[in-house]
């Protein structure tokens, strides 16, 4: 189960730029062993922080001026955007307690 949302070049700005609250972009690629690894993680906080959450997934080989803009070098990058604006990220795989926090950290931000 997942709430997650793919975005491409043509809709990133709509999905993520123009959204309102807390956005996660998570920057992959289909042969990417570690974004693999992430991706189940993701998917359950993208339905556990529904109310709080945006989860979007970007496919950096199928959408380079995205990726190329937010100067993505290594995947899998999370990057973080409240109300439209990077707020922090998250480069490699990590375990679900560090992306958890970073949620916590922004989502209740004001």
């Amino acid at each position: 189960m997942s709430n997650a949302v793919a975005v491409t070049d043509e809709t990133f700005e709509q999905e993520v730029e123009k959204n309102s609250g807390l956005t996660v972009v998570d920057f992959w690629a289909t042969w990417c062993g570690p974004c693999r690894m992430i991706a189940p993680i993701l998917d359950q906080l993208s339905v556990d922080y529904a109310d709080k959450l945006k989860v979007t997934k970007l496919d950096v080989d199928a959408n380079i001026k995205t990726a190329t803009r937010f100067n993505v070098r290594s995947i899998p990058m999370l990057i973080f955007f409240k109300d439209g604006k990077v707020v922090d990220q998250i480069v490699g795989a990590v375990p679900r307690p560090q992306i958890e926090s970073k949620i916590q950290q922004h989502a209740t931000a004001a």
